[in-house]
């Protein structure tokens, strides 16, 4: 796709890479939740300055960063709905 700027690819690559180290399993998935915090800044950054066509893409491109946003959704409707404590002072 061709109208991802080079920074978004790179960090797209970036995210993807960190995500595609964790074998499919449940041991993965629980390896790459424990280190997602140092990869959110850049999934966000990309998530925010992409339209959802170029997101479509970039998840039909990039297995690794598709799981990574699947698990950051996850997160997020599991805090929204309260599955997920966060502490107060967050």
């Amino acid at each position: 796709m061709n109208d991802l700027t080079l920074e978004q690819l790179q960090l797209t690559r970036i995210v993807d890479d960190y995500a595609n180290q964790f074998p499919l399993t449940e041991d993965g998935d629980a390896l790459l939740l424990e280190g997602c915090y140092d990869y959110m800044e850049a999934f966000k950054y990309v998530m925010d300055s992409i339209s959802r066509v170029q997101m479509d893409y970039i998840c039909q491109q990039y297995l690794g960063f598709y799981r990574f946003a699947k698990w950051m959704e996850l997160l997020a409707e599991g805090i929204s709905d309260g599955r997920i404590k966060i502490p107060k002072d967050y």
